[in-house]
């Protein structure tokens, strides 16, 4: 039996316009009425991400945002936070020199503002997904140093690797370190993931991970596949996210495919 569900917000819950569909947000809260916990799991904030909460109900009723890929988890209607990490300064600032003497922008994220370290074409797109206020810091380097949950490198999905490669050169396992999209490289604290996250919130909720079933479609996502019982992968999903999910949705996230898992869930059929 499936006693919570999560799922990834960009390309999976969310259509490419970014808006949920009447069916979807209907299923959401049908499931949520079974006793179905629901959980928001995203690399968004949660100022960039309430607006589809209110949608979903959940401001009426118990649920979770694991924010920030897993380095924030609140409670949906309280919104009281109960798991928070911070990136260790000394890494966070080697990745941002490493970063910068690549000729790469950066990103952090405070309360409802984005701020970067210079602009490009791949920030004014963040800006537009998430709705937030972006500001060209004017010492993005003294920011990094009083602390951040997570930093973001935006840039040309051809030439990101390498840098990736370079990272995990330099700082191994001080950092972790994924692309959530093709075009956004993020970095974590060490050990900091949506499936980690999952993992305390049900915990401290007495759910078996069988009992837990995920969704998504990006790498950002594979750690939370992998952890629960029941994976989930979007059919417009990364193809290497495909091979590791238990499921493989028939619609993508523009044809109501959550609508549809979950109708077939409830209804025995999955």
């Amino acid at each position: 039996m499936i006693r919570m569900i999560a799922m990834d917000l960009d390309d999976t819950l969310l259509r490419s316009d970014l808006t949920i569909s009447f069916r979807t947000r209907n299923m959401v809260k049908r499931a949520a009425g079974t006793g179905i916990v629901i959980v928001l799991a995203t690399g968004r904030i949660p100022a960039a991400m309430e607006s589809f909460a209110r949608l979903l109900g959940m401001h009426k009723r118990s649920g979770y945002f694991v924010c920030g890929n897993g380095t924030l988890v609140m409670e949906s209607k309280t919104k009281n936070i109960i798991f928070e990490t911070k990136m260790p300064v000394q890494a966070a600032l080697t990745a941002f020199d490493l970063v910068s003497a690549e000729g790469f922008a950066m990103q952090l994220y405070e309360n409802d503002v984005m701020f970067v370290s210079k602009t490009n074409e791949f920030t004014v797109y963040d800006q537009k997904l998430t709705g937030l206020k972006q500001v060209v810091a004017e010492d993005f380097r003294d920011m990094v140093a009083k602390g951040c949950d997570k930093l973001l490198v935006p840039g040309d999905p051809l030439i990101l690797p390498p840098l990736e490669s370079i990272l995990n050169t330099y700082l191994g396992d001080e950092i972790t370190l994924f692309t959530s999209k093709p075009y956004f490289l993020e970095i974590l604290p060490p050990k900091t993931d949506k499936g980690t996250a999952l993992e305390k919130i049900a915990a401290r909720l007495d759910i078996r991970r069988e009992e837990v079933m995920a969704i998504g479609d990006s790498m950002n996502d594979e750690a939370m596949l992998k952890w629960a019982g029941t994976s989930v992968a979007m059919l417009n999903g990364d193809e290497r996210v495909k091979k590791i999910a238990d499921i493989v949705s028939e619609k993508t996230n523009d044809d109501e495919g959550i609508a549809d898992i979950i109708e077939k869930l409830l209804g025995g059929k999955l």
